[in-house]
This record gives C-alpha cells, structure tokens and sequence, in this order.
C-alpha cells in the first residue's frame, strides 16, 4: 500500500465527496493555524513573536499532506489579509504580512507543503524520519524568514533576532511532532487489522 497522508484515511472516493472534504480539511488547518497563532509571546529585542504556529504548520502539512496542508496555509494568510485577526496578537492585514514577519508567513506555505510531501512518502511512520520531516520543513521556514527579516534589521541581526531565540523552541516542537505522528499510525494500524 502506498503511503498517505492522514486526510487520506478518510477521504471519500466519489469525486464530489472528495472535493467537499478536501475544502473542509483545508478551511479547517487554517483555523488551526489561526489558534495556534494567538498563543503569541512578544520578545523585546525581536520582531518575531514566539507562538505555536511553526508546529501548527508542520502538523497540518503532515496530517493534510502537500497539497492541502500548504491550501490551508494560503487560505490562513488570505483570511489574514483579508482583516481577519488570525495572525499573532490578533492582528491582520496586508501590511503585517508585508513587515520583517512576511518572510516566516510565506515559508510557512513551503514548510507544510515539504512536511506533506514527506508524510506522503512515508517519513511520518518513525520517529526519526518524522524529525528529519520536520527539520526540513523548519529550515523552509527560517530561510525564507531570515532572509526576509534581514531587509529590516540587517543581514547579521536577523539571525540574532529571528533564528537563535527560537532553536530550543523549536527543537521541542518538533519532537512533540515527532512523537505525535508515528504513535498515530501505530494506533491506526492496531484498529485498521
């Protein structure tokens, strides 16, 4: 059997069926994406809050898998440029998306679409290739981020304001992920027999 995504597990076959599920599970990665994000922390020497978003980003790519998890993202950010209070603190609009955050917001897209496409291939079935999943889709996001965020604060400070404060974090993020993901499969396999 071919690997899947989670959302494979209990997406319909009829074409129809499937699409309507497909928009669900898209509209509702981004709400979490949305939750995840209010659970913001302000760090005084750093534009870049600390939240629980990259972990919302990393489940929901491996959980939806590439397609729909980096939809759900894309739908999160248009809700936010739209005015909805969905990003960090509440806060919404194209301007933010456009300030020294807009660079993790737009790796956030890649990120879940890179931890889809490895849960796809298998990579979310054992604990160590769920963490090189998740290390792939981090370094997605802190490259697009940093290089982002180095416009405004300069080259050398975005690693001092948007990657080293957040390494530990991180880290225990994504062996939370790591921890979650196979234990699901595993479950799922006990009650699929």
């Amino acid at each position: 059997m071919t690997p899947l995504a989670y959302a494979d597990i209990l997406r319909p076959a009829a074409k129809r069926n499937a699409l309507a599920y497909d928009i669900v599970m898209v509209l509702a990665g981004s709400f979490v994406l949305a939750l995840a994000s209010q659970l913001a922390v302000r760090l005084p020497f750093s534009p870049v809050p600390v939240t629980a978003q990259t972990l919302a980003v990393l489940l929901v790519g491996a959980t939806l898998g590439a397609k729909r998890g980096s939809l759900a993202v894309i739908a999160y950010l248009t809700q936010g440029a739209a005015g909805l209070p969905v990003f960090a603190g509440g806060l919404s609009g194209v301007a933010y998306m456009a300030g020294p955050t807009g660079g993790y917001l737009a790796g956030f897209v890649m990120a879940a679409y890179v931890t889809g496409f490895c849960a796809e291939k298998g990579w979310d079935r054992n604990v160590v290739s769920t963490i090189m999943a998740m290390a792939l889709g981090n370094i997605a996001i802190y490259l697009i981020g940093i290089t982002w965020l180095s416009v405004y604060v300069g080259a050398g400070n975005a690693f001092y304001t948007g990657l080293y404060p957040f390494v530990i974090g991180d880290i225990l993020k994504l062996l939370v992920a790591a921890a979650i993901l196979p234990a699901g499969w595993k479950l799922i396999g006990k009650y699929r027999k």
